[in-house]
């Protein structure tokens, strides 16, 4: 199945989505652990304890400075024209739609929640003046995040308790070189996603749905300053960037774009709704990211190639056929299900040996979030 095929096939709405009607639906999906949901984690605070970040410090300074500022505390208020939005443009929402959007902000809450969590723990947990300052603040924005997407889950009754969620959520271990990886990507991901979707509905904002998104551009911000931090970090520790570990590089690069690809296929009409096909604006934020990673990444993915678009495709179909698997259950489902793992390693495995685009550093790691 193509993506355009997706766009208008809604039985992997009700395949891959769990309908959300109460709170404890809300809350049972933001628990379940899948492959594409978020995740909490737990690290080395020992290891990171040890962290020197002296090579950059000219621009570590700088930036805590930035922070300190706390250009957007602020932001993160709804006004009387955010209510009257709400009441006035939710429902308009199909039932089909709604599940879609609501999916969206449970997982964007999940995320920016898990970031809180982590950042908490790694504050609690260390000495070292220069992580823990960080630390405070990376946790300071993020519990502003989750606490505003939780606010538009209490206009549907949906609202999720933060700290049952904490004590519920599975945690998993990440070793701390996983997290700088994985975290700088989430958060320059998360600034390329947020950006784009506020430039398109800045041109057509006929096509803007839900008043949050009128808050992405400053909260993107706070995204991209975010993953400037964990790029600092790994450019003062430049082992962590050679080696064995530009293989380590490759796989969260994958990982982390084939989920955001399959997953955002899943919800096709949150992006039709925008003016936005799902494949495209996929490909624009690779695009964007890319670019972004320079600063930091010695290698970057073909995002391009043709076969590497195919392998994304295929990954998808897959996810698909799984869920009907799990649908379907039994001995037969179980095997199925058994197929699809494999097929999925398969293509994943495919994806990570095609070649890949060795870039030069840039001489200054700290950039602007000029898109």
């Amino acid at each position: 199945m193509t993506a355009s095929q997706a766009s208008i096939d809604q039985d992997h709405v009700t395949l891959l989505m769990d309908k959300v009607e109460s709170s404890a639906d809300a809350m049972a999906k933001a628990v379940k652990r899948t492959l594409l949901s978020p995740r909490f984690y737990t690290t080395d605070y020992a290891a990171m304890d040890r962290l020197n970040v002296e090579p950059v410090r000219a621009e570590w300074d700088a930036m805590m400075k930035e922070y300190e500022g706390d250009n957007n505390h602020d932001h993160f208020q709804r006004d009387a024209e955010f209510a009257e939005e709400v009441r006035t443009l939710m429902p308009q929402l199909s039932p089909e739609m709604r599940q879609e959007f609501l999916d969206f902000l449970i997982s964007s809450l999940t995320s920016e929640f898990s970031g809180c969590v982590l950042y908490n723990e790694i504050r609690k947990n260390v000495s070292n003046p220069d992580i823990k300052q960080l630390m405070t603040y990376l946790t300071r924005d993020e519990s502003r995040h989750a606490g505003f997407i939780n606010q538009s889950l209490r206009d549907f009754d949906l609202g999720i308790d933060l700290g049952n969620l904490k004590r519920t959520k599975k945690v998993t271990f990440f070793k701390p070189k996983y997290i700088y990886y994985a975290t700088y990507l989430s958060e320059k991901i998360g600034y390329a996603r947020y950006i784009s979707i506020f430039r398109q509905l800045e041109k057509h904002p006929e096509k803007r749905f839900h008043p949050i998104f009128r808050w992405f551009e400053r909260w993107c911000n706070d995204e991209f300053r975010h993953g400037e931090s964990f790029a600092l970090i790994m450019r003062a520790n430049p082992q962590l960037l050679r080696g064995a570990n530009k293989l380590w590089i490759r796989f969260f690069l994958l990982a982390v774009y084939a989920t955001m690809y399959v997953r955002d296929h899943t919800r096709p009409m949150l992006h039709e709704a925008m003016g936005l096909e799902s494949s495209e604006y996929d490909y624009e934020v690779f695009r964007i990211t890319t670019a972004i990673t320079r600063q930091v990444f010695p290698l970057a993915l073909d995002t391009d190639n043709p076969k590497f678009r195919r392998g994304l495709e295929r990954l998808f179909a897959i996810s698909q056929a799984m869920e009907k698997a799990k649908a379907r259950g039994g001995v037969i489902g179980k095997l199925q299900q058994g197929v699809c793992a494999v097929k999925a390693a398969a293509t994943f495995a495919r994806l990570y040996f095609m070649p890949v685009i060795e870039q030069d550093l840039s001489p200054q790691v700290r950039m602007e979030p000029a898109w």
